[in-house]
């Protein structure tokens, strides 16, 4: 692979003798373009006394902003803007003429030819998905594969390699067009959600410089046991298990002042007000540490500059304007940036945390702020059975413990969605785990008497079980009076509406679930992102008419009615008749179909339809 690499970009070699005269080791880029207004200079540099702060505080969120989201978006780059101009600064002070003489090399000549030396590289790594594009016309057509020709189910594998090789950025970008079902077809959707892979770890030595320059400490000093081999990787962090050491839970504990703090929000009705979250500290010392992969910022920096100069050759081109691909890519950087500042994930996890207190069928891990900063993320390590080892359980389905699996599960989903307005934005099934604890029998909020302990050794026990003999425990557990905790983990990204957009989607949910298609129609038309757009307005609205009275003479009541059939198919007309749709939006959906896939596999029964209408008017629980 490395030698692959190499080969496609033979001038970087060179470039990098040529950035080790300018004295690059010690560069921060500067960068300003018209279409990221918030993205300036997001190299932090490898300085000598490190003069870039470790971060490791509490990020504020811009209160002007519209969503918790955007608002911890926004206060990232800004500081991140404001620790640069003070670098430099520092710089001029210090050097005079020799430092503007650097920043100018660095930004005039070093950056735009490395820039360039990487679009070399993406120009040969893509151009072969060009000239393999008429393969898509060519053999039979798969009925189980979304009635595509192998030819396209080939060309589409063919372009998730190539994302492979790309690196973090597009590996990102693939996930996230695999959500965009309204855009893209489904089956190059379908391929392109197996990015979820695991990514190439970087060197342990690199993940201790990272941790020692967070903490201010040396790596023997932090850690009283560390697991070398990561859990996990991913395409911008991986994540490693390790044994804090107790004087630095002494000397780190949270003091009563920071017991808790306050982060403006906005709540269901798009209004603006003060949460009040817990500042946890570890009970356990065992904790997952996620570490940002060095560099990965300037890469992803550098494609996101060339993913925007695309965008808008592209955006030019006759009828490829409904795609709005200028304003797509700037909703990616925001989405990739966010990524980058691992604080964020840590308030994320807080609010979650503060939205379902009190519920113990659902979890989230505490997130330790004062050990977390922008690089690193430390949080509880919970032992659990991941989502996709019950999937494959599958003479379990429908009854006894995974039928209350699949209730809690979507259960949590709702009150995200109706309640909280704040929907974790990555549900697949390996980001969803369940642990098992010993309750009473026949409550809807069952007292809890197992320990944390208890679950943790449970859930170890049946993680090393093969399928038949998990199936079997299981039901065993069931008798015995255990249920099912539902855990979230890997919330870097969630979706929530801003009000406008929270009215339109509440508008059109409630026009399906009153089985008025035209109007659902006209609805999706009406509040696109560009209206004058779209194509055949009037038979958009009447297939969609078409579609919903097919359900409804199905039947009288809702509960057969899949939802996630209905808005798949509903996407399906989007892409023919370029209605753009919010980002936000499609997120939203995207959820709905993949959670109710996942609960109608444990629970042949569900009904999610039924479950949103109850929860909307009478409450939670659902079940």
């Amino acid at each position: 692979m490395n030698r692959l690499r190499i080969s496609l970009n033979p001038s970087r070699n060179a470039f990098r003798r040529f950035g080790l005269i300018l004295g690059s080791s010690t560069a921060l880029v500067y960068y300003s373009n018209q279409h990221y207004k918030n993205d300036s200079p997001l190299y932090k540099g490898l300085f000598k006394n490190d003069q870039l702060l470790s971060n490791r505080h509490l990020l504020k969120a811009d209160k002007d902003s519209d969503t918790l989201e955007r608002g911890l978006f926004d206060a990232s780059m800004k500081e991140l803007e404001e620790q640069n101009r003070k670098v430099r600064a520092q710089q001029m002070k210090r050097f005079g003429w020799l430092t503007k003489l650097k920043f100018f090399l660095v930004d005039y000549v070093w950056e735009p030819l490395v820039t360039v030396g990487r679009l070399i590289e993406l120009t040969i790594l893509f151009s072969p998905i060009l000239l393999l594009r008429p393969i898509v016309w060519f053999g039979h057509r798969r009925h189980d594969r979304s009635n595509e020709k192998s030819g396209a189910i080939l060309w589409y594998k063919y372009i998730k390699f190539s994302a492979e090789l790309a690196g973090p950025s597009f590996i990102k970008l693939g996930q996230w067009a695999a959500s965009r079902t309204d855009i893209f077809p489904e089956e190059l959707c379908n391929e392109l959600g197996k990015l979820h892979a695991n990514a190439r770890p970087h060197p342990l030595h690199q993940t201790k410089r990272i941790l020692e320059k967070t903490f201010g400490l040396p790596f023997d000093h932090i850690f009283d046991h560390f697991d070398e081999v990561p859990l996990g990787c991913g395409a911008i962090a991986q994540v490693y298990r390790g044994k804090l050491n107790s004087q630095v839970l002494e000397d780190n504990k949270v003091t009563e002042d920071e017991q808790y703090f306050e982060l403006s929000t906005t709540d269901s009705k798009g209004l603006r007000s003060a949460t009040s979250f817990e500042n946890h500290h570890p009970t356990n010392p065992w904790v997952a540490v996620k570490v940002i992969h060095p560099g990965v910022e300037m890469k992803v920096h550098r494609d996101l500059k060339i993913m925007n100069v695309f965008a808008n050759i592209i955006n030019y081109m006759p009828t490829m304007e409904w795609l709005s691909l200028p304003d797509e890519v700037e909703q990616f950087s925001i989405l990739m940036r966010i990524q980058l500042d691992l604080r964020i994930e840590g308030i994320n996890l807080k609010y979650f945390q503060a939205k379902f207190a009190g519920r113990e069928s659902v979890k989230f891990p505490n997130s330790y702020m004062k050990f977390s900063g922008r690089e690193v993320l430390v949080e509880e390590y919970m032992q659990g059975v991941s989502m996709q080892k019950l999937l494959k359980c599958k003479s379990t389905f429908g009854k006894g413990i995974t039928k209350e699996t699949s209730d809690k599960l979507l259960d949590a989903f709702l009150q995200m969605l109706i309640l909280d307005n704040f929907v974790h934005a990555d549900l697949h099934p390996g980001n969803i785990m369940v642990r098992f604890y010993q309750a009473g029998e026949h409550q809807i909020h069952p007292k809890k008497y197992s320990t944390e302990e208890e679950i943790d050794q449970l859930s170890v026990q049946l993680n090393k079980l093969s399928i038949p003999e998990l199936e079997d425990r299981l039901e065993t557990l069931h008798k015995e009076g255990y249920h099912p905790e539902v855990c979230f983990i890997d919330t870097g990204l969630v979706t929530e509406l801003n009000e406008t957009d929270r009215i339109n989607f509440i508008e059109l949910f409630n026009a399906l679930s009153e089985f008025d298609g035209y109007k659902a129609g006209e609805l999706m038309i009406e509040r696109s992102r560009t209206p004058e757009t779209a194509i055949n307005k009037e038979i958009f609205a009447l297939k969609v008419e078409k579609l919903v009275d097919r359900i409804r003479e199905r039947t009288f009541t809702l509960g057969s009615v899949s939802i996630g059939d209905l808005l798949d198919q509903v996407l399906g007309m989007v892409r023919q008749h370029h209605v753009r749709m919010e980002g936000d939006f499609v997120t939203v959906i995207v959820a709905i179909l993949l959670l109710e896939g996942i609960g109608r596999q444990l629970d042949p029964e569900l009904d999610l339809f039924a479950r949103y209408v109850y929860g909307w008017t009478l409450g939670f629980p659902t079940y």
